[in-house]
């Protein structure tokens, strides 16, 4: 038989050997998992630490937070109001439903009743509800009493009626609380004198429109027609032909930034007291042309002038509508 070879006691064994190996690689893993920690956790430390705090990203995340919050309590105040009416709706049901069980008893009641028990009965009712309405009509009286009454300031005018005006007249725009005086004299008079030197043309064509000034921030744009005299007008007062006839005159304002505030014109020394100074209060009509964004500002000056003396005729426009006139048209009414 083949002898089994004696192993050398001093010969180290495959066991150990294996023991060794296994503990080296241990160590080895142990290492590569601390340095990946280390290095995971290395960067983020880091970056924690360097990064800074944006003010305007705190702002926006402290904006989001506080409308989340205020979006969830109006959804609870939703919630609550909904409970809060379904509430009163049962409520309500409940009631109705107790008011019509009343009436039935009290019709059924009143059905057992002969005739002039019913009569008593509904006098009774009636009674009933008198008595209610008037203590609900004494606890209102005695609420408007307690309640301290608020005095109210009436202006009054001891010529309320307006009155056509056959005196002088004076005329103001009032258009975006600033008030200009329109030298509308003047401009008539240079209408006037420019139609005389184009009568020709006046009778020549049907109609013909010119334009004249400007005089204190306004020209002054007139119309004529040419109207032709009727055959049996001419046979009467035996003259024919055609004449001119003024159709319409319209402002036109230079600029859109003229005159004075109301403030200012109602200051001594202003425009408008020195435009006012030659006319006489008992033979003048002032003349405010206002505009709808302008009628505060109106009432301000009609008290003043009034004041003052002056009966004040109000003209009224729409934005955008220019002052015009016409033969056609009204006279100024003034209070």
């Amino acid at each position: 038989m083949p002898q089994r070879k004696r192993q050398d006691a001093d010969t180290p064994s495959h066991d150990s050997f294996l023991d060794v190996v296994a503990n080296m690689v241990g160590i080895l893993i142990i290492l590569v998992m601390v340095a990946g920690m280390r290095v995971k956790n290395a960067p983020v430390v880091a970056a924690i630490a360097a990064a800074k705090v944006d003010p305007q990203l705190e702002k926006q995340q402290a904006l989001r937070k506080s409308m989340f919050d205020e979006v969830l309590g109006i959804g609870e105040q939703i919630q609550n109001v909904r409970q809060e009416a379904l509430n009163r709706s049962r409520q309500r049901d409940v009631l109705a439903t107790m008011l019509s069980a009343v009436k039935h008893e009290i019709e059924t009641r009143r059905g057992r009743l002969d005739t002039q028990a019913q009569q008593q009965f509904d006098l009774g009712r009636n009674l009933a509800d008198a008595r209610r309405q008037l203590d609900q009509t004494r606890h209102r009286k005695a609420q408007v009493e307690a309640t301290p009454a608020e005095s109210t300031l009436v202006e009054s005018y001891p010529t309320p009626l307006s009155k056509t005006t056959d005196g002088r007249e004076v005329h103001f725009q009032l258009i975006g609380g600033q008030i200009t005086h329109i030298p509308l004299d003047e401009l008539v008079k240079r209408l006037k004198e420019d139609a005389r030197r184009k009568k020709s043309e006046l009778l020549e064509y049907p109609e013909l429109t010119e334009v004249v000034g400007p005089v204190g921030g306004f020209r002054l744009r007139y119309t004529f027609e040419r109207k032709d005299i009727p055959a049996e007008v001419a046979m009467e007062t035996g003259r024919g032909g055609s004449v001119a006839r003024l159709k319409r005159w319209t402002l036109i304002p230079v600029s859109n930034h003229m005159g004075e505030t109301v403030e200012e014109a109602l200051r001594e020394g202003s425009e408008f007291h020195q435009t006012l100074e030659p006319y006489r209060p008992d033979q003048t009509t002032v003349t405010l042309w206002t505009y709808q964004d302008s009628f505060g500002s109106f009432r301000k000056l009609k008290k003043a002038l009034y004041e003052m003396g002056y009966p004040v005729a109000a003209r009224p426009l729409p934005h955008g509508t220019p002052i015009s006139g016409s033969p056609d048209g009204t006279k100024s009414a003034a209070e």
